[in-house]
C-alpha cells in the first residue's frame, strides 16, 4: 500500500514512519511513504502558504494554490484513478477499526495535515473524498491525527504484523476491549499475577479473559458493551437453525461482521462490502417481511455496499426492482465435527502472487483484482502433482470456504476432497466453524460435502449485486 502526506512538516512525518513495525514493513515493500512539503509548491518568492481570512477572525488559513499543486504534482497520475483522499478534521466522521478495515483494501491513500486555522474550503470541496476525525478535540495540525491512522490502516495490511490472524483477536474485536495482560516477574509490587494464567488450562484462561474484558467494557465504554449484548441476542436467535445460518453466526463470531440493523437483520462485512441480510430478529417472519421493500433497504445499507446474501424470501420482494441484479441461490454446508480430517495428498502450500493469472483465469473475478486479493490475505492453497499446479482452493472475505477448482488432467483422484479437508481443518485450528456455500443447482459439489460429512441448512440464500 501506498501512502502520500502533504504536510507543512514532513521530518515529523517522516520520524514517526520509519521506526518499528511500520518501517520494517517498508523495508519489506509492504508499504511504501511519501511525505510532501508543501511550502515547497508555494508560488510566494518566501514559500509562503497562509494568510488571512475573509471576513476577520483570529488566526491564518492555508492558502489553496500550494496545497493544490502539491496534489496534482505528486497524487495524480495519467491513466490512473483518483486515489482516496483524506482530510483529517474534527469535522469529519469519527474514524472507527471498521473503517480502517475498510481502507486497508485500497492500493493508495492520500493524507492533507492541516494548520492554522485549517485550508481554505475551495481546495477541500475539490480533491478531497473523505474526512475524518480521531476525537472531540482541537490539534494544532493535522500529522499526529494521520499517524494515527495510518498506523491502524498499516497493522491491517497482509503481512505487516508479520501474523495476519493477531490483527483480528485484539482491542474492539467481537466488540469486547481487550483483557488484561501480564509478563515476568510473577510478583511486582506486592501484586501477583492472576493464579488462572498460571495453572496452564486454556478452557479457564479463556473464560477469565472473556469475563475481564466484558468488566472492562461495560465499566469504560458502555456503548461497546451494548453492541456486545445485542450480538449475543442475535446470536441466540440465529442458533435455532445453525446450519442454515452459519454464515451470519461465523460473521459475529469472528468480528468480521457487524450488525447495522436488527429489522431486517443486516449484517455488514466491510472488507468485502457485503451484507447479509434476513428477516428481523425477535418478531414474526410475517410482521417482518411487511416492513421490508426495496426503499427502506436502500436506506439500511452502507454507502460502500455491493453484494448481499439475504433470505430468498426477501430477494422474491426485491427482484422486480432494477436496483438488485440476481446472481445465484446458494445452501451452506457446516462441518460440525471437532475432528480433523485425513489428507492423502499433503503437498498442499499457500500461493503467492506468481499464480495469480492462472487462478483468475479458470476461477475468475480476476478484472476486479478478488483474486489477487485473496493471495495477498493468504487465503489461496494450491494442491501440486510431481510439482505441478492441480488444483486451488481458498477463503472469501466472509468465512466460507470456496473458490475450489481442479484443473481437467487431475480430477477423479480425490484431489478436491483432499484440499476441501486441508482447509476444514485449517478453520479447525483458528477456532472457526468450517462451512461454504453450494449453489442450489451444483450437484458434483453436493456430492462432495455429502462425503466429506458436511451438512447441509435447510435455507435457501440468494446472493445479488448492488447497482
Amino acid at each position: 500500500m501506498d501512502f502520500t502526506i502533504l504536510t507543512l512538516f514532513p521530518e515529523f512525518i517522516e520520524q514517526g514512519i520509519h521506526t518499528s513495525i511500520l518501517g520494517k514493513a517498508c523495508d519489506k515493500g509492504l508499504l511504501s511513504f511519501k511525505a510532501v512539503n508543501i511550502r515547497d509548491y508555494s508560488a510566494d518568492k518566501n514559500k509562503r502558504v497562509d494568510d488571512y481570512t475573509y471576513g476577520g477572525g483570529a488566526g491564518m488559513l492555508m492558502q489553496a494554490q500550494p496545497v493544490f499543486d502539491a496534489y496534482m504534482a505528486n497524487c495524480v497520475h495519467e491513466g490512473k484513478k483518483k486515489p482516496k483522499t483524506i482530510y483529517v478534521t474534527p469535522q469529519g466522521r469519527p474514524f472507527t477499526q471498521t473503517i480502517a478495515n475498510e481502507l486497508s483494501k485500497e492500493e493508495e491513500l492520500v493524507f492533507i495535515c492541516g494548520h492554522y486555522e485549517g485550508i481554505d474550503q475551495r481546495v477541500l470541496d475539490e480533491i478531497v473524498t473523505d474526512r475524518y476525525s480521531i476525537g472531540d478535540y482541537v490539534l494544532t495540525g493535522g500529522e499526529l491525527p494521520a499517524l494515527v491512522m495510518i498506523d491502524a490502516i498499516s497493522r491491517l495490511v497482509p503481512g505487516v504484523l508479520g501474523n495476519d490472524v493477531s490483527a483480528d483477536i485484539e482491542s474492539f474485536h467481537g466488540n469486547l476491549l481487550e483483557y488484561p495482560q501480564y509478563t515476568r516477574p510473577e510478583v511486582w509490587h506486592d501484586i501477583a499475577v492472576p493464579e488462572v494464567l498460571l495453572k496452564g488450562n486454556p478452557k479457564q484462561v479463556d473464560s477469565w479473559r472473556l469475563d475481564r474484558s466484558k468488566e472492562l467494557t461495560k465499566k469504560v465504554r458502555p456503548d461497546l458493551y451494548d453492541k456486545y449484548e445485542l450480538s449475543l441476542r442475535v446470536i441466540d436467535e440465529l442458533s435455532k437453525d445453525k446450519k442454515s445460518n452459519i454464515h451470519l453466526l461465523e460473521a459475529i463470531k469472528r468480528g468480521t461482521g457487524e450488525i447495522i440493523s436488527t429489522n431486517p437483520l443486516m449484517i455488514y462485512i466491510p472488507q468485502a462490502g457485503l451484507v447479509f441480510l434476513n428477516e428481523g430478529i425477535n418478531v414474526s417472519k410475517e410482521q417482518s417481511l411487511k416492513e421490508i421493500d426495496a426503499g427502506r433497504i436502500f436506506e439500511l445499507l452502507p454507502e460502500k455496499a455491493r453484494i448481499c446474501i439475504s433470505t430468498k424470501e426477501i430477494f422474491d420482494i426485491l427482484k422486480d426492482d432494477s436496483r438488485f441484479e440476481f446472481y445465484c441461490n446458494v445452501r451452506n454446508a457446516v462441518y460440525t465435527e471437532n475432528v480433523h480430517k485425513k489428507i492423502k495428498n499433503k503437498n498442499i502450500k499457500q500461493l503467492d502472487l506468481s499464480y495469480v493469472e492462472i487462478l483468475s483465469e479458470n476461477y475468475g473475478h480476476g478484472e476486479d483484482g478478488y483474486v489477487k486479493d485473496r493471495i495477498e490475505r493468504g487465503q489461496v492453497y494450491g494442491i501440486f502433482v510431481e510439482e505441478k499446479l492441480a488444483g486451488f482452493i481458498g477463503t472469501h472475505y466472509e468465512g466460507s470456504i470456496g473458490m475450489l477448482f481442479i484443473f481437467p488432467e487431475f480430477r477423479r483422484l480425490g484431489l478436491g476432497t483432499d484440499l476441501e479437508n486441508f482447509m476444514i481443518n485449517r478453520e479447525l485450528e483458528l477456532g472457526h466453524v468450517p462451512f461454504g456455500q453450494v449453489i442450489t443447482d451444483n450437484d458434483a459439489s453436493f456430492a462432495l460435502q455429502d462425503k466429506n460429512g458436511l451438512y447441509l441448512g435447510k435455507q435457501i440464500f440468494t446472493w445479488f449485486g448492488i447497482k
